[in-house]
Formats: structure tokens, sequence, C-alpha cells
């Protein structure tokens, strides 16, 4: 079940409309042993980068992007250094398979387990998800400058903020927290609320595999 995140912030807008919420990850994997052993034996495939291994995981219709061909071979193809591609493009492919694997996990309405947690909250329509980051951390000075010396205003913790400005290659994002509060936040706490997550699901014939790898809202 989705959460339902009380946020009714508009881009822009900077009254205070809402009360702030902390979403702390909680990982569900637990609740199935043999979901623990899948995502373990997935993970160590993805550190030594066995392409032939997470095919062999992937459902036949698996979903990685709106328009692709789909399944095993769209992974496949995805995770391949293609000619005249930078190697680095690959790798950071790879490695926003790593952090998606590594993330805390929730199961659904529907017995599908989901990571990262953060994906579980619930935007309200007026909030633009590309907009929208999640505070990985807690108690996460958010700073009245984009400077590590500069004056705390609050610390964060798990929550959704709203950036105030387009990305840049800063270390400190402007934000806006659900209650009007504005300041900085450090860019390695901001998760994107549309960025990468992974779904896994039990095929008819009992085993999990992977169905779901895909960015966007």
């Amino acid at each position: 079940m989705k959460l339902g995140l009380i946020c009714a912030l508009l881009l822009g807008a900077t009254p205070a409309l809402a009360g702030r919420q902390s979403f702390p990850p909680q990982d569900e994997a637990a609740r199935d042993p043999s979901l623990v052993t899948f995502r373990d034996e997935l993970r160590a495939a993805v550190a030594r980068r066995d392409t032939d291994a997470l095919t062999a995981a992937a459902c036949p219709d698996l979903m990685l992007s709106d328009g692709g061909i789909g399944g095993p071979e769209e992974l496949r193809q995805f995770l391949t250094l293609e000619q005249g591609e930078p190697a680095a493009d690959v790798e950071a492919r790879w490695q926003a398979l790593v952090r998606t694997l590594a993330a805390p996990g929730y199961f659904d309405d529907d017995g599908e387990f989901w990571m990262p947690f953060h994906w579980r909250i619930h935007l309200p329509a007026r909030i633009e998800p590309a907009w929208s980051y999640f505070t990985n951390g807690e108690n996460v000075n958010l700073r009245a400058a984009p400077d590590r010396e500069a004056p705390v205003v609050t610390r964060v913790s798990f929550e959704v903020v709203l950036a105030a400005e387009p990305a840049s290659e800063n270390d400190y994002r402007a934000v806006i927290l659900t209650d009007g509060t504005q300041g900085y936040l450090h860019r390695d706490y901001l998760v994107q609320m549309s960025g990468y997550r992974a779904a896994f699901a039990v095929s008819p014939d009992g085993t999990w595999q992977l169905c779901t790898f895909t960015s966007g809202r």
C-alpha cells in the first residue's frame, strides 16, 4: 500500500501549507527467506557484472523502459557496452542497479517486492516527481546557504522535499520542506523520487524473478 504524503506545496510556493513527515526506511524482505536468498544472489551477480545470471533471473516480460522490447534481452542490451559508447555510461547503469538492489524494500498489495522503500510514498498529483526528492538520511543538516560552514536551519530525517531551483553540479541544492522551510541540503542525501526502482515477483513455478527495473514516474 502506498503511504499518503500530506504535502500541499506547489513549486515556487513558500508559505507553510503542510506539516513535515518522516518516512524511516524499513526493509520487509525478512518476511520471506526465499526472497532474501534471491536478492543476495542477484546482488552478487551484479557485483560480478554477470549479465547472464541477471537475464536468467529476469521475468519474460521484464519492464525496463517505456516503448522498449522488454524482457531479458532488453536488460542485456541495457547493461552491455555498445560500439562507440563511453564505458562510463554503462558503468553508471550498473551502479544504478547496485544502489537500487541495496536499498530497503517493501511488499505491495499484490505480493511484489519493491525497492527502494520510499517508492511507496504517494505524491499528490500537483507535485512534480522530477522536482521531488527523498532525504535519505537521519538528522541531515539543512543549511542557510550552500556551504558546509553555513548555519543550520533545521535537521531533516527521511523526508520528501521539493527542489527550489533546477539541478546543478553544486554540492548543495536549494530545497523547500513541506512546512515551507527553505534551505540547502547536500546532494549526497537527496534521491530523486522519480529515480530508479526495481520489483521482484514470484513466477508461476514459485521462484522469484526480477520483473521491473526502470525510472520515471
